[in-house]
């Protein structure tokens, strides 16, 4: 198992006990490593030094985790998904082809959808991210994503946005298959997509937003999606603004313009009442 480097201890230490090794083969290979995001930083920094700037990796590994001090340790598998660059090859229709969010978003969702797996979403609070996101089932955490904070790249020689993904593979593996499986007809009648920029304040979680959304519409709201984060210094201090798209389908009729705006004034009125949020 390759160890951790030395000058880097600090970022592995932190609130986490290293497992040592007795024997390294080297100073700087003397301990097991807690996270798998700093070597896969380094892969980076050595693809993009050399002119290898649109990358897509991914490494199944464990992480070792010092439970007590009678040298037992927790061994946690994980699949870690890297993305930066370019989405695709360059061509003359990719004026937005730059790797974001919603990419990494839609390969995580495309793994679990394949494995049959539900999920709940919740904001990820974690320093090592600007921002992100978690998914779990039930108290199982399965994934955290999102953007790698810029002061930890730049430290590992990596001068570009960086999205990471870790899927606890063991809590995944054990859902496999033990996820009934549903089938429903394709709905006959198109669906209808309204947006919504809030301002919020800043301790407001999207989890909040999502749970407020189905239970004000539990008929016509098939989906909530939270597409665009904004914090700066545009907005007033404490503050941050969401934008977020809800999918409104009936599935015996076609929705009419009454049916939808009953449905968006219905959010608007929730929102506001409940969060004190207020339209952009």
């Amino acid at each position: 198992m390759m160890g951790l480097s030395l000058t880097k201890e600090s970022y592995y230490t932190e609130g986490t006990p290293l497992v040592k090794i007795l024997n390294p083969l080297s100073a700087d290979l003397n301990v097991m490593r807690n996270t798998m995001l700093f070597g896969g930083l380094e892969s980076l920094a050595y693809n993009i030094n050399r002119k290898q700037a649109d990358l897509k990796l991914f490494e199944f590994g464990k992480t070792y985790e010092k439970v007590d001090s009678d040298f037992k340790y927790a061994e946690t598998k994980h699949l870690t998904l890297f993305v930066t660059g370019r989405k695709y090859a360059e061509n003359p229709y990719g004026e937005n082809n730059k790797v974001d969010f919603a990419y990494i978003k839609s390969c995580i969702e495309s793994i679990l959808n394949k494995l049959s797996i539900k999920f709940k979403i919740s904001e990820l609070n974690d320093s090592n991210f600007s921002y992100g996101l978690s998914y779990a089932q039930k108290n199982k955490h399965l994934v955290s994503f999102g953007l790698i904070d810029k002061t930890i790249c730049k430290k590992m020689d990596v001068n570009t946005d960086v999205f990471y993904a870790d899927f606890n593979w063991d809590n995944v593996l054990a859902l496999v298959g033990k996820t009934k499986l549903e089938f429903t007809e394709i709905p006959k009648f198109p669906a209808v997509r309204r947006d919504l920029a809030l301002l919020l304040d800043k301790k407001i979680t999207y989890k909040e937003l999502e749970e407020l959304a189905y239970n004000a519409e539990r008929k016509l709201l098939k989906s909530v999606n939270l597409f665009d984060i904004y914090e700066g210094d545009k907005l007033e201090a404490g503050k941050k603004s969401y934008a977020v798209s809800f999918m409104l389908q009936d599935e015996e009729a076609t929705l009419n313009d009454k049916q939808i705006d009953n449905v968006m004034q219905k959010l608007i009125k929730t929102y506001t009442e409940k969060l004190g949020a207020v339209l952009r």
